[in-house]
């Protein structure tokens, strides 16, 4: 679910202390785009949202997460955005962050 390697890279690249500040920032703003998915959410902004959670998640080791919102992003620039379902972006973040969380 995590890339532990990914974290540990990005440590090493910003500093512990710095870490986390950018990991708190990451968790802020996806958890804005997650609770505008859950409470409004705009097929037509899909693709810009998979994109940004994907390279988020990517860039912070949530490695399962973002492999799910690239696909959807895929989707999404497919003209499928009507298909995406949004519950598993949801639940893994969830579980992604409980874990995050409880490691770092």
């Amino acid at each position: 679910m995590i890339n532990w390697g990914r974290v540990n890279e990005l440590k090493d690249e910003i500093g512990e202390e710095d870490f986390g500040e950018v990991a708190e920032i990451f968790l802020e703003e996806v958890d804005e785009v997650i609770a505008r998915l859950k409470s409004s959410p705009d097929p037509a902004q899909y693709e810009q949202d998979m994109h940004f959670l994907k390279g988020s998640a990517l860039n912070l080791g949530f490695q399962n997460l973002s492999e799910i919102c690239g696909q959807n992003e895929q989707a999404a620039a497919n003209g499928q955005a009507h298909q995406i379902q949004l519950d598993p972006v949801f639940t893994t973040y969830d579980q992604s962050k409980a874990e995050f969380l409880a490691q770092c």
